[in-house]
């Protein structure tokens, strides 16, 4: 509600304070933190949330996920791998599930499927930024088992991202069952 009476660049200037806020307070507590400058061309506005394009794993492992949304494709950015590197992040193995856009299939990286890690599993609403094919693909590469179910809102449409409707930490869950419809 504070945004709602701030102009967009207000609104922009705080959203960037408090971004480098956050990034001091995990340097202090000795996370290395990498920030990664955006670029005015082209006009990528939700490049803020990278993990629906690229994860990147404590094994080396890159991922580069399919988008649904063509502005979000141009996100992808070669010189982002390479700051990486030099920033001391070795990488191992690029995994590129891009193709699967000419299908008019996508799997939105971390906001299509929260990884429970330690059991080896996938949770997913599928919608038409998670599609079931590529998932499963993705899934049987990594070792991992998948749950798929359908999610819709308050208004009966689809959840368009898991991760709007559920968080998964390390001793916890969050998730709002009434809107899962079916397995």
């Amino acid at each position: 509600k504070v945004l709602d009476n701030l102009s967009p660049k207000d609104a922009n200037k705080k959203a960037q304070e408090e971004f480098d806020a956050f990034v001091e307070k995990l340097k202090a507590v000795g996370v290395n933190v990498i920030v990664v400058e955006d670029t005015h061309i082209p006009d990528t506005p939700d490049s803020i949330f990278p993990n629906n394009w690229i994860s990147f794993h404590q094994n080396g492992d890159v991922i580069l996920y399919p988008m649904f949304a063509e502005n979000r494709r141009q996100e992808r950015r070669e010189d982002i791998l390479d700051i990486i590197e030099e920033n001391g992040f070795v990488i191992e193995n690029v995994t590129d599930y891009t193709l699967a856009e000419e299908a008019n299939m996508f799997l939105e990286g971390t906001g299509s499927m929260i990884v429970d890690h330690e059991n080896a599993m996938i949770y997913a609403a599928i919608s038409e930024r998670t599609n079931l094919s590529v998932l499963e693909k993705f899934a049987a590469t990594n070792n991992y088992q998948a749950v798929v179910f359908l999610a819709t809102d308050k208004d009966g449409h689809p959840i368009y991202h898991t991760n709007v409707m559920m968080a998964l930490g390390q001793e916890f869950c969050v998730l709002c069952e009434e809107a899962i419809e079916e397995e």
